[in-house]
């Protein structure tokens, strides 16, 4: 047995700023980017974790991330994979710790909670996709509906030109979505049950 092992693996625990999430193909959640007092740091999420993420954290929440750190001495280059992640407030509190309760109380909790599908290809992004996101997440908030109703990023649509692409929860889809927009389609969907008319939006 070596003296001195390729790998040598220990626990970490830093302190910084939410930058961004990072993504894998459009939609797959990977890990973070956090800004420390020793600079930008990416740090790989554990599985249960992508799970737990609210991809409508706000940039710049104070984060405090434990976990673990591997350094490969052959390639000169560490790893951060984190375990626990905890927020400055209660508020912006993340459910880091793997899933104590039975599957179907989870499956009960996750029901009670609507999602909005938003197209995170690049082509609906070159045409509006984070500026929507954005006025969307803002609109949803001033209505106190931020914590029953999620926005979950997804893959191509299918119909990149008409974009950008959202889906309601009622399975309602909308195209060449304008930021301006969004105040009326939160209303119409998730205020008083009046009927408002979408003269500029798309309804497939």
């Amino acid at each position: 047995m070596s003296m001195y092992p390729s790998v040598e693996v220990s626990e970490f625990c830093l302190e910084g700023r939410f930058l961004d999430f990072v993504i894998k193909d459009g939609y797959k959640l990977k890990g973070l980017l956090l800004s420390t007092a020793d600079g930008e740091h990416y740090i790989k999420l554990a599985k249960h974790l992508r799970a737990a993420f609210d991809l409508r954290l706000p940039r710049g929440t104070w984060l405090q991330v434990v976990g673990t750190k591997k350094h490969h001495y052959k390639k000169d280059q560490v790893t951060l994979k984190a375990e626990r992640i905890m927020a400055a407030t209660s508020q912006l509190m993340v459910n880091t710790a793997p899933p104590q309760q039975p599957p179907t109380a989870r499956k009960q909790d996750q029901q009670t909670k609507q999602t909005i599908l938003m197209c995170q290809k690049s082509d609906c992004m070159k045409r509006g996709g984070k500026a929507l996101c954005q006025v969307l997440e803002s609109e949803l908030s001033n209505r106190g509906l931020q914590d029953t109703v999620n926005i979950k990023g997804t893959g191509c649509m299918k119909n990149c030109k008409a974009g950008p692409n959202i889906v309601m929860p009622d399975k309602t889809r909308y195209t060449k979505v304008n930021p301006s927009q969004v105040a009326i389609l939160v209303d119409k969907h998730f205020g008083e049950d009046v009927e408002i008319e979408l003269p500029d939006l798309v309804k497939v």
